[in-house]
């Protein structure tokens, strides 16, 4: 094999063209260390690129002074019930039962409950007006209670996909489109990454609920943006990076050797064929090293108290949503650029109450226990977190095993809190049945836009030229930055 690839260096034009996954296979690297193609040597690779050292961003440095450095985004996949969380709407229960009105209804996309008898569903749970500002909280969240001064709720969320899997890629890259680059990937490739032993963007999942569906990998890939920037999944139990251990029988010192090897073969083919992809595979290798020690350490909570892991309701290595959230405080701590933790779990067309109970048992405590334990620690005025799903649910009733509700887009609520955001306030309203967002209206691209301006990104700058446009997160429609809920 090596002798081939000397050969192509010596000669043919056709072996000048050696496909990169071929050239890369023969190599040995294959796709076992695609866990760590996001994670660069920062200050070899910045000098390459003529940035300063520590930044790794192709487009760095920002375009606007940033409030926040990193985002935790906190993924409820499956599309939690607005109207039984933050929304609540008085005239939804007086019509429970009735006929739902068809001047809502008519002519609108509606998943699973089209050609039926639309009958309206009343709260299934009562609400409370929490904080300086009254905000509506359900019982169903009873630690969310105590953060209404800390969080702005945005009830006017409207979003295009009804349903999950291209709603998660909707939310998750700014179109229905597979293959194009995650919010996590273009906010890697705008800032980098300030941490040099860990991935940049990292995804952690957890299940509980009704009706889990997988979450492919492509909502946290790098599409046509290098591939170094796309999202690393870990787990929580077993070895959270595949294929990083060291192989038994190989020493540290031979591992390093080869390493080196390997970057010098890199640098050899180089000289003649530029591929930026190869340069990003072997750093994947010096990085891989790295974490080696890191990722252990990291994983290691010996560390926090029995206190804190109590605060979470964490159980290290249980692969809960509460370790998830502990571990997404560390990684912050370590400089990790873009965190998500998906709870498959949400999707709830019948037995509503018994699953939200789930869901919210699992996931409620840990929530706030994060927000609180970053604001304590200092770093909630540098960091963005966000809470919410990929669509909501319907003011209609749908019936599988107890009340439920459908798809919904016309109309949604998540929260956002952190580094320059207003707490403590709502956003926007939607009609008196919760069906259309009214006032206010907040489009998923009108949050990406929000969220790279906190990260002192133009949303509108931030482009890469691909299939003769200049493509961005927010695409080539019209996106907003949501200035109203801006301190």
């Amino acid at each position: 094999m090596l002798n081939s690839f000397l050969n192509a260096e010596q000669g043919t034009d056709a072996l000048f063209r050696l496909r990169r996954r071929s050239f890369l296979s023969q190599l040995g690297v294959g796709f076992g260390s695609i866990a760590a193609s996001s994670l660069l040597a920062r200050n070899s690779l910045a000098k390459d690129a003529g940035l300063p050292a520590g930044i790794t961003g192709e487009k760095a440095p920002p375009h606007l002074p940033a409030k926040v450095k990193r985002v935790i985004f906190l993924y409820m996949s499956g599309g939690p019930s607005h109207l039984e969380t933050f929304d609540y709407k008085p005239e939804l229960d007086k019509l429970d039962g009735k006929e739902m009105p068809s001047s809502f209804t008519e002519g609108q996309p509606i998943a699973q409950l089209q050609g039926k008898a639309l009958k309206v569903q009343g709260h299934l749970s009562k609400f409370s007006q929490y904080g300086e500002n009254g905000t509506w909280i359900s019982e169903f969240l009873p630690h969310h209670q105590r953060i209404a001064d800390k969080i702005c709720v945005i009830k006017s969320m409207v979003t295009e996909q009804i349903n999950h899997d291209p709603a998660h890629t909707f939310m998750n890259t700014g179109t229905a489109i597979s293959g194009r680059p995650s919010m996590g990937s273009w906010i890697n490739y705008g800032l980098g990454s300030e941490c040099d032993n860990l991935p940049g963007f990292v995804v952690m999942t957890s299940v509980g609920g009704r009706n889990p569906q997988p979450i492919a990998a492509r909502q946290w890939a790098a599409g046509f943006l290098p591939s170094r920037y796309q999202g690393v999944e870990f787990s929580s139990s077993g070895d959270p990076v595949n294929y990083v251990r060291r192989p038994p029988g190989v020493s540290e010192d031979l591992q390093a050797k080869l390493i080196e090897s390997i970057r010098g073969l890199d640098k050899h083919r180089n000289q003649f064929v530029d591929n930026p992809e190869l340069a990003t595979r072997i750093s994947a290798y010096e990085l891989a090293f790295k974490m080696q020690s890191s990722v252990p350490e990291l994983m290691d909570m010996s560390d926090e108290p029995q206190s804190m892991l109590d605060r979470y309701g964490a159980k290290p290595g249980d692969g809960s949503f509460a370790s998830n959230c502990l571990l997404a405080r560390r990684l912050a701590e370590r400089g990790v650029r873009f965190i998500q933790l998906y709870h498959r779990g949400w999707d709830h067309h019948g037995g509503l109450v018994k699953y939200m109970n789930t869901c919210c048992s699992l996931t409620d405590q840990p929530t706030v226990a994060l927000l609180e334990d970053l604001e304590e620690r200092g770093m909630l005025e540098d960091t963005l977190v966000i809470w919410g799903g990929e669509f909501g649910r319907t003011p209609m009733f749908q019936g599988k095993g107890g009340a439920g509700r459908d798809h919904h887009i016309k109309g949604f609520s998540l929260w956002i809190a952190g580094g320059g955001i207003k707490p403590g306030i709502s956003h926007g309203a939607t009609d008196e049945l919760g069906y259309n967002s009214v006032e206010d209206v907040v489009h998923v691209r009108d949050l990406h836009a929000t969220i790279l301006h906190q990260l002192g990104i133009d949303h509108n700058r931030l482009t890469v030229p691909y299939q003769g446009l200049d493509m961005k997160l927010t695409g080539v429609e019209e996106a907003r930055v949501v200035n109203e809920i801006l301190v």
